[in-house]
């Protein structure tokens, strides 16, 4: 695609590194949180579950910036990560307090949902050492430019998470420019990772401010109009005919606001029960105009949390491949639908799986 200007591979040692949080997740299974005598447990983080992806279901080469306190939690968020393939070697390690007054590791409780009663997630992420970043901690131009990177994923939940964290953000997008990385940014809104810190003013202040640097633009109605100030008539979860028309019309907005934006995607979901999902994606770029990947009605899903970043992962994995808009958005949609048939935040998928799907496949026994 002529909007993205990709590193050549054999130049880097990374096709992607994710700048973002990783908690452990806490899964009461079929039950419910405040009835668990017992949890599963996983890692996960909306950017963190990109990188992921892209190395278990694609076999890209991955990296994690995020940070951990050296205590038996972040020892077991880093074993976690280490079954996931990706790369810790930009992980920040903050000294253990002992009860975690200064620093701590971030929890996340997640009911997966069933029928009439939705997902619940319920976030324990004050203080945590990925929050406590600070600009000038990593050295991006070591990372960029000595050991080589083809492309950066972050978004507007590590920009949530602190005072602190939107520098940073900034300052590794800025960084990635001058090294020619290319830079994906997912909205990714929460209310309440906002809410303390300004709300949506200071969600739009700081999701502006990133804007600018950003090739492929990632997130769906709530986000472009609660984090960058963008509003639709008629725009809402349900999308019909006319809804995707104003959606389009958002897009529109969106590029003729931030002209450095090439790629603008979002999943579209239409929520019938919390196992019964209609889903689909579309795109657009500068070159392609809009496309929209296969529409799924009636998909059954068992664990919903992730399917946003698995599409993120797709859609990045199929750029980075040289793929047609079209054909990449299809990779994502895909893959993302994969992802919500397993437990946990991220992709249990292989790369046949999502290419099979992505042609059509069925669901048929494979024997």
């Amino acid at each position: 695609m002529s909007e993205l200007t990709i590193r050549p591979a054999q130049e880097c040692a990374f096709d992607e590194v994710s700048l973002g949080e990783v908690m452990l997740r806490l899964d009461p299974g079929e039950g419910r949180i405040r009835t668990a005598r017992s949890f599963r447990v996983w890692e996960g983080g909306g950017e963190y579950n990109v990188a992921r992806g892209l190395r278990r279901a694609f076999g890209r080469r991955t990296a994690i910036v995020t940070g951990l306190v050296r205590n038996e939690v972040g020892l077991l968020l880093e074993d976690l990560m280490l079954q996931g393939g990706v790369d810790q070697r930009f992980v920040v390690w903050r000294a253990d307090d002992g009860v975690g007054r200064t620093v701590r590791n971030g929890l996340n409780f997640t009911e997966r949902g069933f029928g009439v009663r939705g997902a619940v997630g319920v976030s324990d992420r004050g203080r945590t050492a990925t929050g406590s970043l600070q600009s000038g901690e990593v050295d991006w131009d070591h990372v960029f430019g000595e050991i080589g990177v083809r492309w950066l994923h972050t978004g507007g939940i590590f920009a949530a998470l602190s005072d602190t964290t939107p520098e940073v953000a900034l300052e590794a997008v800025r960084a990635a420019k001058r090294h020619g990385v290319v830079v994906s940014y997912d909205l990714n809104y929460r209310p309440s990772l906002w809410k303390s810190i300004g709300g949506q003013a200071r969600a739009q202040e700081v999701n502006r401010a990133l804007a600018p640097y950003i090739d492929v633009m990632i997130g769906n109605e709530e986000d472009f109009s609660a984090a960058l100030g963008f509003q639709i008539a008629g725009v809402d979860e349900n999308l019909s005919e006319l809804e995707v028309a104003g959606f389009r019309a958002m897009i529109e907005q969106v590029a003729a606001a931030f002209p450095t934006i090439g790629v603008v995607a979002t999943t579209l979901r239409t929520v019938r029960t919390a196992t019964v999902n209609d889903w689909g994606a579309i795109a657009w770029s500068r070159e392609s105009g809009f496309v929209e990947a296969t529409h799924r009605p009636g998909l059954e899903i068992l664990d919903r949390v992730g399917g946003g970043d698995s599409f993120a992962s797709g859609l990045i994995h199929g750029l980075l491949e040289g793929m047609p808009l079209g054909q990449a958005v299809e990779c994502g949609a895909a893959h993302g639908a994969l992802a919500m048939t397993t437990p946990g935040d991220t992709s249990m998928a292989s790369a046949a799986e999502v290419q099979s799907l992505a042609r059509g496949g069925s669901a048929r026994v494979q024997r």
